[in-house]
């Protein structure tokens, strides 16, 4: 056997090792990376090697499986026995000794602005290590985001400030305007980075309650880590308000409602209780305060009616197909959701969908409420509009 299989033949080794953590990414948790920084000692999956290439003087890579690991070109026997000694485990050990609750650590599917901020400040400013200092809760903020007009698809440049203490954020028109255009409680925020969706890599979906209403907010900034640490001060402000909020529950348990990501999104046809027309709207399934909200197009800044998902043992249920009698326009994979107060018929554009819509919504309906679900749960419970 050649010095290149040998070598890689212990490279696989090494990730196959158990309690190494060598199995999954060490910055995303993807699993089955086949990519290594071997300056770090880790090994990483295809997207997240992307963002080390950025800082050779920090981490170098190599593909585990397609380069060439001769000792020609490393000093192979050298860098085996770094990453025997390191590993996945012991480098995140190091690098993320003390990452704050409030900090979003990005997964796998997660957007790449994301992932890049989180690499950066892990090894490049290396700012969760145990004798860096001290992180403490972000405080006030202030800057300038591009907001996607209410009613048109022009972004335009606005003031956000964030008063952690109060529980507010606030967004003016004018640079210099002393009055805002909306103030807008912590309590009933979420922030989720949309970038498709928004058509900009650092697409942000800032939501609020408004009039019982959720309000949406479209931002981006030019900076990658200008948009990240807004999205993290937002998310340390939620912390600060769930902390007060619910002083029995311990912190573990507050961290997940800081922000959320939809659990599912697309466009469906729906009809009305009097078996009105089918007409096309994007759905998207709030798991955390148990929404399906529809709107007429993704960016619309308002949504045109909502179901709140209570579950089984309170009469919720969702089960595949249509009602006798319905038949949708043009798609015909349908889904029916049962509420107590009335039925949700609607279709989607093939059967995958159908099941992954089907799949979603009953891994909602089958958990039980939270204490924060039951601040939901008060409000109206099943709404529904145009």
């Amino acid at each position: 056997m050649g010095d290149r299989e040998r070598n890689k033949k212990r490279l696989l080794e090494l990730l196959r090792a158990p309690d190494t953590g060598n199995a999954h990414c060490a910055d995303c948790g993807a699993a089955d990376p086949d990519w290594a920084s071997y300056k770090l000692g880790i090994f990483i999956c295809l997207n997240c090697c992307g963002v080390h290439r950025n800082f050779p003087d920090i981490s170098r890579v190599k593909s585990v499986r397609l380069d060439f690991w001769d000792d020609s070109i490393v000093e192979v026997a050298v860098v085996l026995q770094f990453m025997i000694h390191n590993g996945n485990l012991r480098v995140k050990a190091k690098f993320e000794a003390r990452v704050p609750a409030f900090y979003y650590i990005p997964q796998a599917n997660d957007c790449l602005v994301l992932k890049e901020q989180w690499i950066r400040a892990k090894y490049e400013r290396r700012e969760f290590m145990a004798d860096g200092e001290t992180i403490s809760l972000p405080g006030n903020r202030e800057g300038f985001l591009w907001k996607r007009g209410r009613d048109n698809s022009q972004f335009l440049r606005r003031k956000f400030v964030l008063l952690a203490r109060e529980g507010l954020l606030k967004y003016f028109t004018k640079e210099q305007g002393k009055s805002p255009k909306a103030v807008i409680s912590i309590k009933d925020l979420n922030a989720t980075f949309q970038t498709e969706k928004i058509g900009h890599p650092h697409g942000l979906q800032i939501t609020y309650r408004r009039d019982g209403h959720t309000r949406n907010l479209f931002v981006y900034h030019e900076s990658g880590k200008e948009i990240v640490d807004w999205f993290n001060a937002l998310r340390a402000a939620r912390l600060q308000y769930l902390k007060m909020a619910f002083p029995e529950l311990p912190e573990s348990e507050l961290v997940p409602f800081l922000t959320r990501n939809y659990l599912k999104q697309g466009f469906m046809e729906k009809t009305g209780p009097k078996k009105e027309p089918f007409k096309k709207r994007w759905f998207a399934l709030d798991c955390h305060e148990r929404r399906l909200l529809y709107y007429k197009n993704p960016l619309d800044a308002f949504e045109q009616g909502q179901v709140f998902l209570g579950n089984k043992e309170q009469g919720y249920e969702a089960y595949e197909d249509l009602p006798k009698g319905i038949r949708g326009n043009r798609w015909k994979a349908g889904l029916t959701i049962v509420t107590p107060e009335r039925r949700f018929v609607l279709t989607c554009p093939s059967e995958k969908e159908q099941q992954e819509w089907l799949e979603s919504l009953r891994g909602v309906l089958s958990s039980p409420l939270t204490p924060l679900n039951r601040l939901t749960a008060s409000t109206e419970s099943g709404r529904s509009s145009r």
